[in-house]
């Protein structure tokens, strides 16, 4: 087993995600929690951390390396966001120093698309790319989630994307919606599911009519009784194809892309594409990446500083 070399922490809005790696990427301890932002606004984001950190027996002198929604505005200290084009190498160069008399902290910034008519913003994402670029993938990745992104990168840099709020929508229609009676007790989706598979190909022929094709699962309840399980994999199915839809609208001709994701999402992903037709010639695991990326951003970042001193 290797030596501890640096932490590295993945820490989004509803969830803590903490890796110590020795110098090669290695995995030596991971510590998992719901200790989201909320939650650790409340608790105080360096004690949540040390907690986390001590569980592992991992002493004070040791560089953390962050990502994801604690470097918002919301968060423990806000990592401002580089525009967009941007090279992925720059981030780590360029992150947010967290103040702390126990150990040298970075949090990495996000990507801002400072598009009058398409803005958007990256956090958390951008860094399961940083693997990716380094290893000198070029092309259109896909990273499914709450708020689903497409990414174009070139020659090491992310040139444009988008983002699909596909996962929240998915939420909320489920829960709060209209539609929650008719999806109520519904099993996981099923990627081989027929109802699924309408779903994609009936949003790909009419994205313009999401609305009524969302509606129609309450009808259908109403009238003919439809099973919970078919009307939730309609659901998930519809509104991955009006991602699809929307992702060729915005970026143009698509032949093939990168899938970047973890989960069941991954088969749901891989099935809509094909539907879709289009290839996917390499498919990541998503938490592998973020990982890889912030150790990538690790090792940049804390030589840099060192060669400051």
């Amino acid at each position: 087993m290797g030596t501890l070399s640096h932490v590295v922490v993945d820490w989004g809005t509803s969830s803590f995600r903490l890796w110590a790696l020795d110098r090669t990427g290695h995995v030596l301890g991971e510590r998992r929690s719901a200790q989201g932002l909320a939650a650790s606004a409340a608790e105080g984001f360096e004690a949540v951390l040390e907690s986390h950190l001590a569980a592992l027996g991992i002493g004070d002198g040791v560089s953390v390396m962050m990502c994801g929604m604690v470097g918002s505005r919301s968060g423990w200290v806000e990592a401002a966001y580089l525009d967009a084009p941007v090279r992925l190498d720059e981030l780590a160069a360029r992150g947010t120093h967290v103040p702390s008399a126990r150990r040298l902290i970075h949090i990495l910034p996000g990507i801002a698309q400072r598009d009058p008519i398409h803005p958007d913003v990256i956090r958390g994402e951008e860094t399961q790319l940083l693997a990716l670029a380094r290893r000198g993938h070029d092309g259109l990745a896909c990273l499914p989630g709450t708020h689903g992104k497409w990414v174009q990168l070139t020659d090491g840099a992310v040139a444009r994307f988008v983002t699909f709020m596909t996962g929240e929508l998915f939420q909320l229609l489920r829960e709060r919606s209209v539609l929650a009676p008719a999806l109520q007790g519904g099993a996981p989706v099923d990627p081989s599911s027929p109802d699924f598979s309408a779903g994609v190909a009936d949003a790909l022929a009419a994205p313009a009519s999401i609305g009524n094709a969302l509606f129609a699962l309450r009808a259908g309840w109403l009238l003919a009784d439809r099973p919970a399980d078919a009307a939730l994999a309609r659901l998930s199915g519809l509104l991955i194809g009006l991602e699809i839809a929307g992702a060729r609208e915005r970026l143009g001709a698509i032949a093939a892309v990168t899938l970047i994701a973890s989960g069941p999402s991954a088969a749901l992903y891989r099935q809509a594409l094909a539907i879709a037709g289009l290839a996917v010639p390499d498919e990541l695991d998503a938490e592998d990446c973020v990982r890889r990326g912030l150790h990538e951003a690790a090792l940049i970042a804390f030589r840099l500083e060192r060669v400051s001193r």
